[in-house]
């Protein structure tokens, strides 16, 4: 058990929401791919889960996909630059680590390429 964190890049479909966008990872259809992996960096889903709730998400923020935009992507650079990314703790979270910086950079430069091909990316968290 543990904190698992997923990116996917989906394909723009009318159904697709900017919160609680729904999926079976196990059988995933061809419109969207997992393209980012971490497991157990809670500060950044803090981060994420704070975004969540300011985009009107409600309930526990587990299994739960969010959208993010280009904006979102920029605001969260600027947090990770900043050393901005809220202290999160959870039973299954573990602790962030230094190296959680450069695989957030490499997120969110693969991030970028993915809305660039007019893509949407969607975070999602299981624990």
């Amino acid at each position: 058990m543990g904190l698992d964190q997923y990116a996917y890049a989906v394909m723009p479909h009318k159904d697709n929401t900017d919160l609680d966008f729904v999926w079976n990872r196990d059988n995933e259809p061809d419109n969207y791919k997992e393209f980012f992996y971490w497991r157990k960096n809670p500060n950044l889903h803090g981060w994420m889960e704070s975004l969540y709730r300011s985009k009107g998400g409600e309930g526990q923020f587990n299994c739960s996909p969010l959208r993010l935009t280009f904006k979102d992507i920029q605001d969260l650079e600027d947090a990770v630059k900043g050393e901005k990314l809220p202290h999160t703790e959870g039973f299954f979270f573990g602790h962030s680590r230094l190296e959680d910086d450069q695989m957030n950079f490499e997120f969110i430069r693969q991030a970028r390429e993915a809305i660039a091909m007019d893509m949407q990316v969607y975070y999602y968290s299981w624990w």
